[in-house]
């Protein structure tokens, strides 16, 4: 597999991603709002806003002009949320709903990854292939 095609897969299912993320966000909104750490204020606003973040930066991955931006927006959404997954794991953890350690483990050890699939797939980076970073489309810093 080439790495245009592989990048365009990567994206694809980014955008998959992060629509159906920021369709959940709208739609179980209460669910979310459980999940939000208690120093984040008028969480159900928060929790709406980030919801609609996530479709705002699938849009935005889906165009060339806005690509790049919207990478590193969902990238730095990626680690804003980080709290939030480990509110969730500490509150199921306890019992709370269920979702044990198998569910968990994974998505908190993945958010690094799923930042920089933000990165990669939208083409603000080719780390660790090309080992550059782009600032905007064509501007690359080694």
């Amino acid at each position: 597999m080439t790495d245009g095609r592989a990048r365009r897969l990567a994206l694809g299912a980014l955008v998959l991603f992060y629509a159906v993320a920021g369709v959940a966000h709208l739609v179980v909104t209460d669910a979310m709002v459980r999940i939000t750490p208690a120093w984040v204020p008028f969480p159900h606003a928060v929790v709406v806003g980030t919801g609609l973040c996530e479709l705002a930066g699938a849009a935005g991955l889906m165009t060339r002009r806005w690509r790049v931006a919207a990478g590193w927006a969902l990238a730095a959404y990626a680690v804003c949320v980080f709290p939030a997954n480990i509110k969730h794991a500490i509150h199921d953890l306890g019992g709370h709903t269920g979702l044990g350690i198998g569910y968990h483990g994974p998505r908190l050890l993945l958010q690094p990854l799923i930042t920089w699939w933000a990165l990669w797939a939208s083409g603000a980076t080719d780390w660790p292939w090309h080992g550059e970073r782009r600032l905007a489309p064509g501007v690359r810093v080694p």
